[in-house]
C-alpha cells in the first residue's frame, strides 16, 4: 500500500527560520511513508529565504523548493495543495515556516491517519500573544453563526489530510482566498467527513517578524465576514443539486 506522504509549509521572508524549520522537518518525510517529500513554497520573499533553501536542496535529496510570485499565505497553501495532490501525495501535512509547531509531535497524528480523514491540531495553550487567541475566539463564533458549524481550531497549521477528502473539497476554495485552511476545515466538518482534532504545543514565533500584523489581521477579518457569507450561500445551493 503506498503511503506517499508530502509535507506542505509555505514561506515568506522567512530567513531567520528557514534553515531550522527545514532541517526539523526533513527526518520525518525520511521516517514515515515511501517516496514522500519535504515540499516548501518560497512566496515570493524579498530576503534571502529562496537563496537559503536552494542551498539546503542540495543536501537533501527529500526537499522540492517551488519558486512563486507573492499572493499570500492562502494562495500558497492552495498552490501547495495541488503540487502534492498532482504528485500523487496519499496524504498532505501543512504547516508553518515560522517555526511555531514541533515535528515530534507529528508521530500521533501519523498513527491516526487511518482512522480519520483528517487529523487537525489545536492550540490548547498557545504562546503567541493574547490578541492572536482573541482572534481564533472570534473566528470560532464567526464560523458557527455563518456556517452552522462548531469548530475546535479552524486554522491550525498543523494538519494531516488524505488526499481523498482533500481532492473533494479543494475546488470548492476560491482563488487566492486568504484563509484556505479555515473554509477546509469547514467543509469537512459540514461534509460529514470524519475530522480529529489533538492537541498541540504552540510556541512564539522563533525568528524574524510576523508579516501580518493585528490591524492587518482585523482587515482580512472583515473581508472574510463577507466571503464567508457568499461561500456559504453557494456552497447550501450546490449541496442541494447533489442532494
Amino acid at each position: 500500500m503506498s503511503e506517499k506522504l508530502y509535507i506542505v509549509i509555505p514561506a515568506y521572508n522567512e530567513e531567520d527560520n528557514i534553515k531550522n524549520v527545514a532541517e526539523e522537518w526533513y527526518p520525518i518525510v525520511e521516517k514515515y511513508g515511501t517516496e514522500s517529500q519535504l515540499v516548501i513554497i518560497n512566496d515570493g520573499s524579498k530576503d534571502n529565504t529562496l537563496s537559503l533553501l536552494k542551498e539546503l536542496e542540495v543536501d537533501m535529496p527529500l526537499l522540492t523548493v517551488l519558486d512563486k510570485t507573492n499572493s499570500g499565505h492562502g494562495a500558497t497553501l492552495l498552490y501547495g495543495y495541488h503540487y502534492a495532490l498532482e504528485q500523487g501525495a496519499d496524504y498532505i501535512f501543512q504547516t508553518d515556516s515560522d517555526g511555531q509547531t514541533l515535528p515530534e509531535e507529528f508521530a500521533v497524528f501519523w498513527e491516526n491517519r487511518e482512522k480519520f480523514d483528517a487529523v487537525i491540531g489545536y492550540r490548547n495553550h498557545r504562546e503567541d500573544g493574547a490578541s492572536r487567541v482573541f482572534v481564533t475566539k472570534v473566528l470560532k463564533l464567526v464560523l458557527r453563526m455563518i456556517f452552522g458549524v462548531k469548530v475546535t481550531d479552524a486554522n491550525t497549521p498543523f494538519r494531516l489530510m488524505t488526499r481523498d477528502v482533500l481532492s473533494r473539497y479543494i475546488g470548492e476554495v476560491p482563488h487566492n482566498f486568504n484563509l484556505t485552511n479555515v473554509l477546509l476545515t469547514v467543509f469537512f466538518i459540514k461534509g460529514g467527513e470524519k475530522v480529529h482534532f489533538i492537541p498541540i504545543t504552540f510556541r512564539p514565533r522563533q525568528g524574524g517578524v510576523n508579516s501580518i500584523n493585528f490591524k492587518r489581521i482585523i482587515k482580512i477579518g472583515i473581508q472574510a465576514f463577507k466571503d464567508f457569507r457568499k461561500i456559504n450561500t453557494i456552497w447550501v445551493e450546490n449541496h442541494k443539486t447533489k442532494e
